[in-house]
């Protein structure tokens, strides 16, 4: 019981001692001065000779004599016994952070782009400037700083760049398949004034043109084999049912918008039929038109009849 009271005391007095520390705002020497003087109790007297010092808090009297160090032992190791300096001491206060300075516009430098060099050329893209450092050590023989070496390094630029344009614009267009919602393909077609428009369809080879059948509106055989070009060069014949509408011109201008259309939507169904039908010339179309009629001239071109008397 009396150990437990004993240490109960040497608590308060150290209690007591830290309190007056922060209220009087005096150093560890004052206090010192103060327990030889018996200020306080036996109980502060007795914590105040345990050998072992607790740190000591930053204190807001710079003035005041300060004999303790952040270190547990009573000097710090390789000390001569000064006093520490200011820095070495434990923060134990709080500091405001709306209270610091953050104006450092003195102490750093302000961002300033780089200007590149003159005759330099930027490029945001890496491969854009190795692509140009090849170009120049290619054509470093060619320029020697004089205005006729620029116009000859120009024009070999311009003519290498018309080549790739070439080169580029000569590979032949990605085709693909056009199908609506309903299995059609849908080709238009002209010839002379006549206008067709044909939808094509897996079926059983049945054609109808204006809603009747093939055979009857086209009674002659040459306008019949004429639409049936496009089906024999992709051999396709009795593969598609064939839907056709169609006004302008006569039975033969009619055929003949019926044959491109008809080629054109078996190229959209498949762009694997193009080929063969482009060899006997079925995707293209036919520009001859009728001739008018000059005056002076019985029609486009002839005469009257000439009498000699």
């Amino acid at each position: 019981l009396a150990s437990t009271m004993t240490m109960a005391s040497a608590a308060r007095g150290s209690c007591l001692l830290f309190r007056r520390i922060y209220q009087g705002g005096g150093g560890l020497l004052g206090d010192a001065s103060a327990l030889s003087k018996g200020t306080f109790s036996g109980s502060a007297a007795a914590a105040s000779q345990t050998s072992r010092v607790l740190p000591v808090p930053l204190l807001s009297n710079t003035n005041a004599d300060i004999t303790g160090s952040r270190y547990f032992s009573s000097e710090p190791p390789g000390s001569t016994g000064s006093t520490p300096e200011r820095k070495s001491l434990l923060r134990m206060h709080a500091v405001s952070l709306y209270q610091a300075d953050y104006d450092d516009e003195k102490d750093d430098v302000k961002w300033e782009d780089k200007v590149p060099p003159e005759g330099k050329q930027t490029y945001l893209d890496p491969t854009d400037g190795r692509k140009a450092e090849e170009e120049e050590e290619a054509t470093w023989w060619l320029y020697d700083g004089t205005q006729e070496s620029r116009d000859a390094l120009e024009a070999m630029r311009t003519k290498e760049a018309q080549k790739k344009r070439w080169i580029q614009n000569s590979r032949p267009p990605v085709r693909v398949s056009e199908i609506d919602e309903r299995g059609r393909a849908y080709g238009r077609g002209t010839r002379k004034e006549a206008k067709a428009r044909v939808w094509v369809q897996p079926g059983e080879g049945e054609i109808v043109v204006n809603r009747r059948d093939f055979i009857s509106y086209f009674p002659r055989e040459s306008d019949r084999e004429h639409i049936l070009g496009p089906f024999v060069a992709s051999q396709t014949c009795g593969k598609f049912d064939v839907t056709a509408m169609v006004h302008g011109g006569g039975l033969t201008g009619q055929a003949g918008a019926i044959r491109l259309g008809l080629a054109r939507a078996l190229e959209k169904y498949n762009p694997d039929y193009r080929p063969p039908m482009k060899r006997h010339g079925f995707m293209t179309r036919d520009p001859r038109m009728v001739e008018r009629k000059k005056v002076g001239k019985v029609k486009a071109r002839k005469g009257p009849q000439w009498v000699r008397r």
